[in-house]
């Protein structure tokens, strides 16, 4: 999938082209009311963010439905992913969904996470990992450039890891403010990712435009 738009806000998603969308459970609202979209939101696959903790848990435990596709969440190592499995596989039983059924992608948002990028790769469920860039910059204290060389070599361990463990190659985080969104696509296409999460329509279709004919891992 080459673009992932991200949705604060279900109540302003118009149709944007995305290949998925992407729902933040934690500012979207009553669950029942966002499971409600969820199941009319096609034909894009519809990914539910939660946060790391119990009330996400619970967040997830309301919206798990057929129609939702995985679920991304920040991690650092594969034993909170296996947690995550297991709330996953009861809510799955309560609607009659096989167990497995539900995706998720771990989002690397720590140095703690990138160098755990590989364990990461092989917890149960996870299709493929996310570098989530904004946070990892803050982080680490670090000023990219215009050619982002700052930060090849997280993004190059989260391709490596991700080929390693056989997953679907990466996304990478979205294009930031000031930056020439479809240079950066490019950069991060011939590094081996093959999408990127979005923010706006025009976000969208500069990485369904770039990662269009980006060929998949082997």
């Amino acid at each position: 999938m080459r673009s992932w738009l991200y949705i604060p806000d279900i109540r302003n998603v118009g149709k944007s082209g995305a290949d998925a969308l992407v729902v933040d459970l934690e500012r979207a609202g009553d669950p029942a009311r966002v499971r409600s979209w969820i199941e009319t939101a096609g034909p894009a696959a519809v990914w539910a963010r939660i946060t790391n903790d119990e009330p996400g848990r619970r967040a997830v435990r309301a919206v798990v439905s057929p129609a939702l596709t995985g679920v991304c969440v920040a991690a650092e190592s594969a034993n909170e992913l296996a947690v995550l499995a297991t709330v996953l596989a009861e809510a799955e039983e309560a609607v009659g969904l096989p167990v497995g059924r539900i995706a998720v992608v771990p989002r690397l948002e720590s140095a703690a996470a990138v160098l755990q990028a590989a364990e990461i790769a092989r917890a149960p469920r996870v299709a493929r990992l996310q570098l989530a860039e904004g946070p990892l910059i803050r982080r680490l204290r670090v000023e990219p450039g215009r050619d982002e060389r700052e930060l090849l070599w997280a993004r190059s361990m989260v391709v490596i890891a991700g080929a390693a463990a056989s997953l679907e190659p990466p996304i990478a985080a979205s294009c930031p403010a000031g930056t020439d969104c479809e240079r950066s696509a490019e950069v991060l296409r011939r590094l081996g990712f093959r999408g990127r999460t979005c923010l706006d329509e025009e976000q969208v279709r500069i990485a369904n435009k770039v990662f269009a004919n980006a060929s998949a891992f082997a």
